[in-house]
């Protein structure tokens, strides 16, 4: 069974950048494709980016999209996200999620194997 554990959170202002990991063990996460969520206080989990196995393909939430990219390093077994551009709405905790069956990238349900999080918070 695969561990993901996600780092790189913190406090950052308005405008600033953050760059999370999510580091795999227990098996390669190399096949297979990842995805970042966030979920807001009161909030439900949602959609930020997803990366297919080899990298040639990724996706984006809007409210993301031209502000964050997702990567992955299959040498190190770990995926990323670099965040720039940080608004206050972007603060929540965010998680990493491997996708080991089925399809898709968009939705919570679509995913197998889920991080504890790391939390983001942005100031104005």
């Amino acid at each position: 069974q695969v561990q993901l554990v996600e780092s790189g959170g913190g406090l950052v202002m308005t405008g600033g950048s953050l760059r999370l990991s999510c580091a795999a063990s227990g098996r390669t996460v190399s096949f297979y494709p990842m995805g970042w969520f966030r979920q807001a206080p009161g909030k439900e989990r949602e959609f930020v980016a997803a990366i297919n196995w080899n990298g040639d393909s990724t996706f984006y939430a809007d409210s993301v999209k031209g502000r964050f990219t997702i990567s992955r390093d299959s040498a190190k077994n770990t995926v990323y996200v670099q965040m720039n551009s940080l608004k206050p709405s972007d603060t929540a905790v965010y998680y990493c999620a491997e996708r080991y069956r089925g399809q898709g990238y968009h939705t919570t349900d679509q995913y197998d194997y889920w991080g504890q999080g790391t939390k983001v918070t942005v100031s104005s």
